[in-house]
């Protein structure tokens, strides 16, 4: 059985009077409040997201 890897992704940043597409982008990783963390499969459509508002989340390796 092969672990699948998986990122844990917090918000650091404050998605206030940012654009709505990057609000809607940091609840559907579900992360809408600042400093919640969660672990997501490592997967090239969470990589997306993440790519799309780096700048108000930190990745870390599990």
């Amino acid at each position: 059985m092969v672990k699948k890897k998986t990122l844990k992704v917090t918000q650091t940043g404050s998605p206030i009077r940012r654009p709505k597409d990057q609000r809607a982008t940091l609840v559907g990783l579900g992360l809408n409040k600042m400093h919640r963390t969660r672990e997501l499969e490592d997967t090239p459509a969470v990589r997306g997201m993440i790519r799309k508002v780096r700048h108000m989340v930190t990745v870390e390796e599990v």
